[in-house]
């Protein structure tokens, strides 16, 4: 079984990553390589990749998430969501800020710096979401749609994945300077 995470970037990928190697599965984020085949349109390769480990999220992986599908059937899919658009878009800017302009925003939304382009950038999330419920919407066994900043956590990912649920405090991941405690 395979475990893909496949919310947009913001929206809690690095929480969900910390949840799936607590569970000992071999874990791949952000990668670099990975992004450059799936820009490159090198799908062949990319999906040698998704045979090598367990379990995914961030970029490419949401990216590819019908592709992988496809390829591994009986795979696990998490939607990592926001509260709301406003939040996640508060969130990348602020992102946007500390790291720079990348080529990631760049493949992926059009511009190496969201500040400008609000309304392009939220419907991007918006069809996102849209997407992926639309093509999971006669399988809900196999997408699990979480928020963190809602509530959810070890309980929901436990028993969508069939694993034992940690008696251990939440991760919350790479949070922003703005909501660390």
């Amino acid at each position: 079984m395979k475990v893909v995470g496949i919310g947009l970037n913001k929206t809690g990928t690095t929480t969900l990553g910390e949840c799936l190697n607590y569970w000992g599965l071999k874990h791949i984020s952000c990668n670099q390589e990975a992004f450059n085949l799936w820009r490159n349109q090198n799908y062949d390769e990319l999906l040698d990749w998704v045979g090598k480990y367990d379990s995914f999220e961030d970029w490419p992986w949401p990216l590819i998430y019908k592709l992988i599908d496809e390829k591994f059937p009986f795979s696990k899919f998490i939607l990592t969501t926001r509260k709301d658009a406003d939040t996640w878009f508060r969130s990348l800017c602020e992102h946007a800020n500390r790291t720079g302009p990348t080529a990631y925003r760049k493949y992926i939304y059009g511009y190496e710096m969201p500040h400008k382009y609000k309304a392009h950038h939220i419907q991007i999330y918006e069809n996102h979401l849209v997407s992926i419920r639309d093509y999971f919407s006669n399988r809900p066994s196999d997408l699990l749609e979480v928020c963190w900043e809602n509530g959810d956590g070890w309980e929901q990912l436990s028993e969508f994945l069939g694993f034992e649920c940690p008696n251990i405090a939440f991760p919350h991941a790479n949070k922003s300077s703005s909501r660390k405690e």
